[in-house]
């Protein structure tokens, strides 16, 4: 099977119950844990991405710690991914339009401009 460019030898596999069981009998263990595996998979990824990630997860931590509990934080997150796919989708509706937009005005019928004689320099000079 054939990887894709952001996949690398060492991808993670994700056991739940393993994760689950941490969390609940170490949390600290459990938050550093999380910190640094998130840290690896953004490490692995090419530079150009590592900050646009880095500044994601930042933002993903502060509403964890706002939130009350695991599942406000969740629904927070899952706002913040709907906003985000809500703002592509406009861009792409937007980049969409200017394209029908150059395609209509393209469509137009073609007309001859006409040349209409300019002012004498007599009128010019007496305004």
């Amino acid at each position: 099977m054939e990887m894709n460019k952001y996949e690398t030898e060492s991808s993670f596999e994700f056991d739940f119950e393993h994760w689950a069981k941490l969390a609940e009998q170490d949390p600290a263990q459990f938050e550093d844990l999380r910190s640094q595996t998130i840290n690896n998979a953004i490490d692995e990824l090419p530079e150009d991405k590592q900050l646009m990630l880095r500044r994601l997860q930042w933002k993903v931590d502060r509403v964890r710690e706002l939130k009350s509990t695991p599942m406000a934080a969740c629904l927070a997150i899952t706002d913040m991914m709907w906003d985000t796919f809500y703002d592509l989708n406009r861009s792409y509706q937007w980049l969409g339009d200017r394209g029908n937009k150059k395609a209509q005005l393209e469509a137009l019928p073609k007309a001859s401009i006409l040349k209409f004689p300019g002012p004498s320099v007599k009128a010019a000079e007496t305004v």
